[in-house]
């Protein structure tokens, strides 16, 4: 159920090659760093036998979380759908700046001046937020993602939890064209985000470490809490902690799932146990899991994360795109 990197590569190198010199998109120049211009009409497409790669943008973390920079990463590696994260949205779309940094300790309280600060700042933020003119920066930034061929379909980001800022932040992770929310799973979370996301026609979407192989750990119970509660299955995550295998777990609640968080890793047998790898190398059966979403039409995304280390000659961008075509390769 494996397909070996050294094949893969060897397999693929020319419809790599052709792939990299397809995307059809260039950045015009370091000021305009995120603006793509197209060369040949040509968008990113990682949709395969029916089944949507895409990344989140966490895999780009290296470069920073400038949102241009992080669109042109997207469509340098061919990815037409993510999973984006929030950080540097708000200050990208120019949102008032916090002033005082630090957090306030035993030692170091924060000082009358400071405090005042912390309020002006928050005040300032919450009217910004409010601001249709802000909204329609989103939609345009929306506007942007799509028109470089780049769907936005899960927002990984909250702007507080009071259910004021709940809702807002489902009103713009559904702005950005996304399904819904992601976040850890739990109890508390599940609880809090569920009604959240239902009362806004949206899904709050459970992200998974190693939690599953923690004792009296219980996803049906946070399942329970809403309809609207969904699972972000990480399989990497999975298997490496439990050693059991992600396909069993994805038949069973496939229809929960709404999206899944592809890497490769070492299982609980071997001697160097739960620990990324170079997809190929290690024994996460990836194989498995992706024809098992293409053979059963289900409609899940697949989403790649980067967490094996980047060697110095590779970039962050040529990993992505690689593991793409490895899911590729394996659907077509």
């Amino acid at each position: 159920m494996k397909l070996s990197r050294r094949n893969f590569l060897g397999a693929s190198a020319a419809a790599a090659a052709a792939s990299i010199l397809g995307t059809g998109y260039s950045c015009s120049s370091v000021r305009n760093v995120g603006e793509v211009t197209p060369r040949t009409g040509t968008l990113p497409n990682s949709k395969f036998a029916g089944v949507q790669i895409g990344c989140i943008t966490y895999s780009f973390r290296d470069l920073g979380d400038d949102v241009d920079t992080t669109l042109k990463a997207c469509v340098d590696a061919g990815i037409s759908s993510i999973e984006l994260m929030g950080s540097g949205l708000e200050r990208h779309l120019g949102a008032p700046v916090n002033t005082v940094s630090r957090r306030a300790t035993a030692q170091a309280p924060f000082t009358d001046e400071e405090k005042r600060s912390i309020e002006q700042y928050s005040n300032a933020l919450n009217e910004w937020r409010q601001s249709g003119e802000t909204i329609e920066k989103y939609v345009r930034l929306r506007k942007k993602f799509n028109d470089a061929g780049v769907n936005i379909h899960i927002l990984k980001w909250l702007s507080g939890t009071s259910d004021e800022e709940l809702d807002y932040s489902f009103k713009i992770a559904k702005t950005l064209g996304a399904i819904g929310i992601t976040t850890e799973v739990g109890d508390e979370n599940a609880k809090m985000l569920g009604p959240a996301a239902e009362r806004n026609g949206m899904y709050a979407i459970l992200h998974n470490h190693g939690q599953y192989a923690e004792s009296g750990f219980d996803i049906d119970r946070q399942l329970a809490y809403s309809p609207a509660v969904m699972l972000n299955f990480d399989v990497g995550h999975y298997f490496g902690s439990t050693g059991l295998n992600p396909a069993d777990f994805i038949r069973k609640y496939h229809d929960r799932i709404a999206s899944l968080h592809l890497k490769d890793k070492t299982g609980r047998d071997n001697p160097v146990r739960d620990q990324n790898q170079v997809w190929g190398q290690g024994e996460t059966p990836l194989k498995e899991v992706l024809q098992l979403v293409r053979d059963q039409g289900w409609p899940i995304y697949c989403d790649i994360e980067l967490e094996y280390p980047v060697v110095p000659w590779s970039t962050s961008v040529k990993e992505v795109r690689t593991c793409m075509e490895y899911c590729r390769q394996i659907l077509i």
